[in-house]
């Protein structure tokens, strides 16, 4: 299975690319990266002997022809940190995330291709008709009508099925993963920036929210079995264990010995924040602090199974503690945080 590919909209930055090339160099596998900066790229994956592509998703013809020679594709690019900026960004996730995809997907098809898998989302997947955790059968939720990031991946998983329903030659396999933390999160993501602030002393309170939580790690091992063993368009939930936010905070405050907050912050007081804070980000042009979407997702507490990754793929999730130690380490190492957090100091901790 040497000669795979691995397409990365955020370049060096993803933290599910990243990990999936070093996972997939491990195993002895040759590696094809497209990354959108080749300095950040090779400097994260120095030694590893990858090869990097500068190109963008924006331009799948522009590097279509470095699929030639590749077995599998790994689709984890996606437009995503940029659509919690503000602004309208429905034209953009639907060019990157829905069109491009299928662009993508018949360049590998027409160039020999022979796998193909695609990072899709757990927010496509709602809640069992009475209410228990949902699995591949179930429909979406409601947010992923509202959320506009979960309705591209929503429209773009039709999108493929069409397409495979007229090119068998490309076997198309789909993970859908969960809220992803771990080591190696330089971006950040939005898990990451909330490990972050946490160290910082910088969250307010705790929020009555949770959701599926997966180490990115583990992923990236389920989308290497998915390349082996997945069915022809079989869509796998890769999202680990429910964990409530004050778990994630009393997880956090076991593993790096900085206090959690201990307020809990009720829900419509959190909401009337995030509304303020994304009316206030129109105006400065910045990301708000939390975003009324988000506020509402976490609500939610969705809970969906990993029944079948687990029974086809061989799929297993680390504690969350785990995930969040290391996390948590690599960030010390690499001096993201003070130096008074570094030592487990929480000056100006709001309680």
């Amino acid at each position: 299975m040497a000669g795979r590919n691995e397409s990365i909209r955020d370049g060096s930055d993803g933290i599910t690319g990243h990990d999936l090339v070093r996972l997939l160099r491990e195993q002895g596998h040759e590696v094809r990266a497209l990354v959108r900066s080749r300095d950040k790229a090779e400097a994260a994956f120095a030694g590893l002997g990858v090869e990097t592509i500068v190109g963008d998703m924006g331009d799948v013809s522009g590097f279509a022809g470095t699929l030639s020679g590749c077995d599998v594709l790994f689709h984890t690019a996606a437009y995503f940190r940029e659509y919690y900026q503000p602004g309208d960004h429905w034209p953009e996730l639907e060019r990157i995330n829905v069109r491009a995809t299928v662009d993508l997907l018949a360049e590998a098809a027409r160039r020999g291709v022979k796998t193909a898998v695609h990072t899709s989302s757990s927010g496509v997947v709602g809640p069992g008709p009475g209410g228990e955790p949902g699995d591949e059968s179930t429909p979406p939720p409601r947010e992923a009508q509202t959320n506009l990031y979960f309705k591209s991946k929503l429209v773009a998983e039709e999108a493929i099925r069409l397409w495979m329903a007229q090119h068998p030659e490309l076997r198309v396999v789909l993970i859908l993963p969960g809220w992803m933390f771990g080591p190696e999160d330089a971006g950040p993501t939005g898990s990451g920036k909330l490990v972050l602030d946490f160290l910082a002393g910088k969250l307010p309170g705790i929020v009555d929210g949770g959701t599926c939580i997966v180490d990115a790690r583990d992923v990236a091992r389920s989308m290497i079995a998915a390349a082996e063993r997945g069915q022809q368009g079989g869509r796998y939930i890769v999202a680990g264990e429910y964990h409530s936010l004050e778990e994630v905070m009393k997880t956090l405050e076991s593993v790096s010995a900085v206090p959690a907050p201990t307020r809990h912050i009720p829900y419509a007081i959190i909401s009337a924040y995030a509304w303020f804070a994304e009316l206030g980000a129109r105006f400065t042009g910045r990301a708000p602090t939390v975003s009324l979407e988000g506020v509402r997702i976490m609500h939610a507490k969705h809970k969906i199974r990993s029944d079948k990754a687990v029974r086809e793929l061989g799929a297993t999730f680390r504690p969350l503690a785990e995930t969040l130690r290391d996390e948590v380490e690599w960030y010390r190492r690499r001096a993201t945080v003070p130096s008074a957090e570094l030592s487990g100091a929480s000056a100006g901790k709001s309680r």
